[in-house]
This record gives C-alpha cells, structure tokens and sequence, in this order.
C-alpha cells in the first residue's frame, strides 16, 4: 500500500502557488477544477478559498496546520543555502531527526500559512 494524496489548505492561491512551485520545486497541475502539487511520486491536493472540500473530515484541514517533511536529495547544506537564496526562514535545525529511512539531518521552515515543513537529508554525516 501507498500513500496517494495528502491535503493542505491555503488562504491565498497565488501566494502559496509561488513558494510552493519555488521553494519546494512542485508541479501545480488541475484535477477536476482543482489544484493539486505534485512533486515526484507524490501529490499534494490544494484546498483554500471557493473550493468547497468533500464534507468527509470530521475538521476540516485549515490554512498552517499541516506538518510535512519533504526528502532533500543532498547535504542539507544545500537545502540551507536553497532557503536562504529564496528568502526563507529556518525555524529550527539542522538538528537529527528521525524519518522513514531513519535518521538524518533536518531543517524546518514555514509555508507563508504558517503551516510548518521540513526538509530532511539521509546523506552525508548527521549531527549527534
């Protein structure tokens, strides 16, 4: 089994499409009068303002409150200087954490919702 799709929301479309696309490298593509973002074999689907979600979840997901952590295929030394070179933020790191290769070497920021992410490396030497 394999996870297909996570959602997020956002409050402003153009503003979220222009960091997402620059900063995390995404492809913005329309499903069915959706956006969604994909970036390699996963996909992110886009709710934010006059789309009306599916009434399935029980709380609706809501602009800065997602949590997602995305590989960095490098040093994390790249994916710093990536966000410095995008004017972006980092919250905390780099710091070791644990994910689903186990550990590496992360760094976190913010989406312009606030919601946090994280970016992750498994290469190179982590910090203790």
């Amino acid at each position: 089994m394999k996870l297909d799709h996570v959602v997020i929301s956002v409050s402003d479309f153009i503003r979220a499409n222009a960091f997402y696309r620059d900063v995390l490298g995404v492809e913005i593509v329309e499903i069915d009068e959706r956006l969604a973002y994909r970036i390699g074999e996963q996909q992110l689907n886009v709710h934010g303002p006059g789309v009306r979600p599916a009434m399935v979840a029980r709380v609706p997901v809501a602009p800065g409150n997602s949590d997602l952590c995305f590989e960095w295929d490098g040093p994390i030394a790249g994916a710093v200087e990536h966000l410095h070179r995008h004017g972006v933020a980092i919250e905390a790191g780099p710091m070791t954490r644990g994910g689903r290769r186990g550990r590496g070497t992360s760094v976190y920021f913010r989406d312009p919702d606030g919601s946090l992410l994280e970016f992750i490396s498994y290469e190179g030497t982590t910090l203790r």
